[in-house]
């Protein structure tokens, strides 16, 4: 086994395709076949059916193709370190959360880009159960977390904390400096994450707590469609400010803090603690505090409030 042959199988797996494959990697497509031959006898097992519609990973070769991914990754993250280059080099992988992309991602992609230019940033979003999966197999150097569970091998940082907004049309009325009980909207038809998604889970527990029964009308996975859903009439929504802050500037949306005390969420850092922090690493993760710090006292985040001096210094 060696690394062309799980470059070859990740491509294939990808492409769903040996001819395409063999196009992503620059070699032929017999050099491609032959690699993905030889990882299976050395495996042991069939990694992919050739069927009609392609090449299909098998339920084995799907399990192979995760771990063949952490291990390139590593090794394409010793590679950068160890290579020899101007200032501070390796690849840095960030997960943000939906709600902070907007705010974060492009100023972060072009802090790095100007301050450490040897650096490879990817940026990855998702929500906190998937970010968290991802830190905790190696897939992910640092990310923004919602209120995650306890894990032994994550050390977290607390960086903000943001009340939630009742969300609706225009005409709804809702205003920014005018909170709402939960318990005055509760008839609304309500739009909310799906279970067992963070807002979701402390917006139950709320209702659970003050006897409050919510009329839910749907329910999604995505912010944006959350939005969407509102914007087209269906009912109301429970966000994050920064999520809409663009939508009630541009009028599409109202919105007022709920005045709930315990509906509101924490946001950390989170890292593993599990294998060293590379330079590179921290690098990129001090630039990430700063800009969080800088927007929310520059007013770019005006519903969060810091929970430590976020300056570039996270520990």
């Amino acid at each position: 086994m060696d690394i062309k042959q799980l470059r070859a199988l990740i491509a294939v797996a990808d492409t769903g395709s040996v001819t395409r494959a063999a196009s992503l990697l620059h070699i032929v497509q017999p050099a491609v076949s032959r690699q993905l031959r030889l990882l299976e006898e050395d495996v042991g097992t069939a990694l992919f059916a050739r069927g009609r519609y392609g090449m299909e990973v098998t339920q084995a070769g799907a399990m192979f193709v995760e771990h063949a991914r952490r291990a390139l990754a590593e090794l394409d993250r010793a590679r950068s370190e160890l290579r020899v280059s101007e200032g501070v080099s390796g690849t840095v992988t960030v997960g943000l959360l939906p709600s902070t992309c907007d705010l974060l991602a492009s100023n972060l992609v072009a802090e790095v880009a100007s301050r450490y230019p040897a650096i490879r940033l990817r940026v990855l979003m998702g929500y906190t159960g998937t970010l968290q999966n991802w830190l905790e197999q190696n897939e992910t150097d640092a990310a923004l977390l919602y209120d995650p569970k306890p894990s032994p091998v994550l050390a977290v940082t607390p960086l903000v904390e943001e009340r939630l907004w009742i969300v609706g049309l225009p005409e709804a009325g809702f205003v920014a400096d005018e909170p709402v009980a939960l318990a005055d909207v509760a008839h609304l038809p309500m739009i909310l994450p799906n279970a067992p998604h963070g807002i979701r889970s402390l917006v139950e527990q709320t209702c659970v707590n003050a006897g409050i029964e919510l009329t839910v009308a749907a329910e999604t996975n995505a912010m944006s469609v959350q939005k969407g859903l509102v914007s087209g009439g269906h009912g109301v929504t429970i966000l994050p400010g920064i999520a809409i802050a663009d939508d009630l500037t541009a009028g599409r949306l109202s919105a007022a803090p709920l005045a709930d005390s315990l509906l509101s969420r924490r946001i950390v850092l989170a890292m593993p603690n599990n294998r060293r922090v590379a330079a590179a690493v921290r690098c990129v993760v001090d630039l990430l505090v700063a800009q969080i710090g800088e927007a929310v006292r520059g007013g770019a985040w005006t519903t969060a409030q810091l929970l430590q001096e976020a300056t570039g210094g996270a520990q």
